[in-house]
């Protein structure tokens, strides 16, 4: 908030009310292991004039930088539109739909966000939302283990080209109810799942194969055969998707010859600005077979006694706020705003304009791949079809050169080797329809500098040892 109205006099009275002398004895259940700092450390106020300041100083860290990073965050073009409408009062300030008779605005927009969503995933049904992609995911496996109808099916193929920070995510989401991943590896030259890995990973205990399209690497696997496959062997597919990128390839609900159980992702790229981490939100889709067990809320559309339409919110079990683990859902609210925002950018662009800017999304990474390989000692990682993501090897340090090209303003991508041991040299880089030819020869000039300073001042390190 911008003003924040208690007093020091406030404050000394509120914590005598309650019996304690500071606002540090608050937090004495957090053990100290997981503390980073000491709420101490953090400054005394300042003025409201020296805060703007300071938070100006700090934007500009932020700001004016030529992005080529991805990673599951990506910039896109937001028409004005968009957050001109999503920020008016009745939107931006509306809580919680739980009165029908006075949400009937925001009920019906969620609708639209829900047959908008169900549409680009070709699925019958969507939810109103999640905290964002990772939460989504972890979502999804929590229902398959449920629609697996046994006790013992807790086993996941989770492949290791899902998004890291997905991996992790479900993890720490799902294991404290028995359920757990089964790392399912990548073919070192497409960077697709390894089926026959994957053949020597199923057991009768696994519930579910997740399906990345494009994965991390931004390859994009043979879909088709792998719903079918899980078809085959009687285990649920879950997709995870760019749906930018649905929009221009099959999407999930068409993959194979019966489509996904569910699909879910990162809503992030339709109308969400890069905003230092976020708000996102996820969204999760699935077959209408399977909705009483999707978590969240759905908003229906119904007739009311005067046979006028209305809108409510519908299998929203109240178990969710009482049963913990065995609740269908712990998910007590949405990211409502940043669905009113996708809502409103996926309206003004059309099927048709977005399928314009995932295929200009493909034209720029061909671009910038095409410009990039002409640099001595940079190499294409994966031969598999790629969106707009590729992982390219460097002849030095991947985290040097995104060091060095932040030093010239240019977001260089996003270096694999913390996550990835084996791509230690290697960079994911991304390229949206907000580059331009002159913006990716300039990361070329700058990456073609970068490369041969490192490798002259490489050189003079080693005459010197």
């Amino acid at each position: 908030m911008p003003f924040i109205p208690h007093t020091d006099q406030d404050i000394q009275e509120m914590l005598s009310t309650i019996g304690i002398k500071k606002i540090e004895t608050l937090f004495d259940e957090i053990p100290d292991a997981l503390r980073h700092v000491s709420l101490e450390t953090i400054p005394s106020g300042i003025s409201e004039m020296e805060l703007g300041r300071l938070a100006r100083e700090r934007a500009k860290q932020d700001g004016d930088l030529l992005c080529f990073i991805g990673a599951g965050a990506y910039e896109h073009h937001i028409p004005a539109a968009v957050w001109e409408v999503a920020t008016r009062g009745e939107f931006y300030t509306a809580y919680t739909p739980y009165q029908a008779e006075a949400s009937q605005g925001t009920l019906q927009l969620i609708y639209e966000f829900q047959t908008m969503i169900a549409s680009l995933m070709s699925l019958e049904v969507s939810n109103a939302s999640l905290y964002d992609g990772a939460s989504a995911l972890a979502e999804a496996v929590l229902m398959a283990v449920r629609l697996s109808g046994k006790k013992t099916k807790l086993g996941i193929l989770m492949p290791q080209t899902i998004h890291p920070h997905y991996r992790q995510t479900v993890e720490a989401i799902v294991k404290q109810q028995g359920i757990y991943l089964i790392d399912v590896p990548y073919e070192k030259q497409t960077g697709k799942i390894n089926r026959t890995a994957l053949s020597t990973l199923l057991t009768e205990d696994v519930a579910a194969l997740i399906i990345p399209q494009p994965n991390f690497f931004g390859v994009l696997d043979d879909v088709d055969e792998l719903a079918d496959w899980a078809r085959e062997k009687n285990i649920l597919s879950i997709a995870v998707v760019n749906p930018t990128a649905m929009a221009l390839l099959k999407p999930p609900g068409q993959w194979g010859k019966e489509g996904v159980d569910m699909a879910c992702g990162e809503g992030q790229p339709l109308g969400i600005p890069l905003a230092s981490g976020g708000p996102y939100y996820g969204f999760l889709c699935c077959k209408k077979v399977h909705v009483r067990q999707m978590p969240g809320r759905i908003v229906g559309r119904t007739i009311d006694k005067e046979n006028k339409p209305g809108y409510v919110l519908t299998l929203q079990a109240r178990e969710q706020h009482i049963r913990r683990a065995k609740a269908t859902s712990n998910i007590c609210t949405n990211q409502g705003l940043m669905v009113t925002a996708s809502t409103i950018y996926m309206s003004l662009v059309g099927p048709m304009g977005l399928r314009h800017i995932a295929t200009l999304c493909h034209q720029q990474t061909r671009e910038m791949e095409t410009q990039l390989m002409t640099i001595p000692g940079i190499e294409k990682v994966f031969s598999a079809p790629f969106f707009h993501e590729i992982v390219l090897s460097l002849p030095v340090s991947a985290e040097q050169v995104v060091s060095a090209l932040a030093k010239r303003r240019i977001q260089a991508g996003y270096a694999l080797g913390p996550f990835y041991p084996e791509l230690d040299n290697c960079l994911l880089l991304c390229a949206t329809e907000t580059k331009t030819k002159k913006d990716i020869e300039y990361l070329t000039q700058n990456m073609r500098d970068v490369l041969r300073d490192l490798a002259v001042n490489g050189d003079k390190i080693a005459c010197q040892a």
